[in-house]
């Protein structure tokens, strides 16, 4: 059994503001769930975008404001919403102080599609060995 030490993974920009440290995925043999935590200086977040699995978002810490579909709800620390798979969505900080959240993706390696065309499509896919 490997023990995965969270405080040697690094952060890495994923846009401006808005900074993210992969912690189980792909990258450390997991084979059915990636989870990843992200820290949004407030006013940002996630663009409206969709995953083709399910996926949990929970608040560790701040005030954000979640669009699932044609819905808006405000989660704060210690509370998350199941993000049905293919359902559009997106989140920001609404708060003063840095938003902590953490996502569960049921994949190993994160891909999304974003509303706007601008915002490359991502797909997280770890670097050969």
């Amino acid at each position: 059994m490997d023990i995965l030490d969270h405080n040697t993974q690094p952060q890495e920009k994923w846009r401006d503001g808005v900074m993210t440290q992969m912690r189980v995925s792909a990258l450390v043999q997991s084979r059915q769930i990636c989870i990843f935590e992200q820290y949004c200086e407030p006013g940002l977040g996630a663009p409206i975008h969709l995953h083709a699995v399910e996926e949990v978002l929970e608040v560790i810490a701040g005030t954000a404001e979640i669009l699932l579909r044609d819905s808006r709800i405000v989660l704060t620390a210690n509370q998350s919403v199941v993000i049905p798979a293919g359902a559009r969505h997106g989140f920001r900080n609404i708060g003063t102080g840095t938003l902590h959240v953490r996502a569960t993706v049921a994949a190993a390696i994160f891909e999304a599609a974003y509303d706007d065309r601008s915002e490359a499509s991502r797909r997280y896919v770890p670097t050969e060995a």
